[in-house]
This record gives C-alpha cells, sequence and structure tokens, in this order.
C-alpha cells in the first residue's frame, strides 16, 4: 500500500497560507527562513519519486508556476514526472499532467490510489483537503517544518470545526534557520471526555 504523507509548512500560530489575492497583509513571512539546509531536508521528505495529492486550487496554482521552472531544479523535475492527482468537479479542465482526477468520492478515491501500485503520495497546500484527510484517517503522516514566525491572520492549516484527533511524534528535526520540522503519525479521534 502507498503511504500518504502531507507536508505544510506552518508559522508558530498555524498559518500556512497567506497571500495578498486573500486580502492579507504579509504574504512571504517564510522566506527568511529558507535555507540549504531546509531545502535539502525536504527533497528528502518527498523522495526521488512521488505522486501528488492536490486540491484543485492548488493544482491551479502549481500548473501557473512549477512548468515554468527550469529543468535541473529537483522539486520541478520530480513534480513533472509524478502523477497528480486531483480532487476536482471539474475534470475536464485539467491539462498541466500527468494527471487523474480522484473521483466523486474522496474517501473511496484515494483508498483506490492508495491501494494501487506506485511510489507514496505527497499532499502539499490544500489545506481543506488536509483536514478531510486527517477526518477520514487517509494520510499516514504529517510533516509539519514550523517557521519561527506568528503571522496573526491568513488561512489556517486546520479549520475551526475540524474533528479533534491525536498524534503519535515520529520526529523533530532543528533546521539552522530556526525552522522546526515535526513529523507525527495518525493516532486515534479525540474522544470527548
Amino acid at each position: 500500500m502507498r503511504k500518504l504523507k502531507v507536508i505544510n509548512h506552518m508559522s508558530l500560530d498555524g498559518v500556512m497560507q497567506n497571500t495578498p489575492e486573500d486580502g492579507f497583509p504579509y504574504t512571504d513571512w517564510g522566506a527568511p527562513y529558507r535555507s540549504p539546509e531546509g531545502r535539502e531536508f525536504l527533497l528528502g521528505a518527498y523522495g526521488e519519486r512521488y505522486d501528488a495529492l492536490l486540491g484543485r486550487r492548488t493544482y491551479d496554482l502549481w500548473s501557473s508556476f512549477w512548468p515554468n521552472v527550469p529543468a535541473g531544479d529537483p522539486f520541478a523535475d520530480r513534480l513533472r514526472v509524478a502523477t497528480k492527482y486531483v480532487v476536482t468537479h471539474r475534470p475536464e479542465s485539467l491539462e498541466w499532467g500527468p494527471f487523474e482526477a480522484v473521483g466523486p468520492d474522496l474517501v473511496e478515491g484515494i483508498g483506490r490510489i492508495k491501494a494501487s501500485d506506485g511510489p507514496d503520495l505527497i499532499c502539499c497546500g490544500s489545506s481543506t483537503l488536509t483536514s478531510a484527510l486527517i477526518q477520514h484517517g487517509l494520510a499516514d503522516e504529517l510533516i509539519l517544518p514550523i517557521n519561527p514566525v506568528l503571522v496573526g491572520t491568513g488561512k489556517r492549516l486546520f479549520a475551526e470545526g475540524t474533528p479533534g484527533r491525536t498524534f503519535e511524534l515520529a520526529g523533530t528535526t532543528a533546521l539552522p534557520s530556526g525552522i522546526v520540522v515535526c513529523s507525527y503519525t495518525l493516532g486515534d479521534p479525540l474522544q470527548l471526555a
């Protein structure tokens, strides 16, 4: 069975996305913490070969950027050959491939993909999808590079109302830039007292 890893940068206060298009004042809060060591860590976390699981908005954002990155960039080169599994209601408009629509039933579709032959799956960005993966117990590992900054406003990795769940610590890595990467495996749904 293929492993599904969710990898998302976030701030200390849980913000994972903050763009001017969405009306947020701070847009590149992670830039001061980027480093060669962080890049190498993420390349290792993604693996030499993987397929991507993306929400539609992330797919659209990435398809306007990654195909334009020159050959020789390891992130872009690996993503070019990765199958992009996209959660969408508009599969007929997908163009950046190789791609496949997950299908109308998220749980069945991702279960089918995980059971198929192929490399591990990476979900990055896609906060709504991430919450659904956690809620349904579909993610195997959560890798969170936590940037040492409070952003204050923005899209949070887990939206208000996401069902509670426990996690088991799988590892931590402190990077020289101040980022701490916390890796977790999924535990059980949180029980009400």
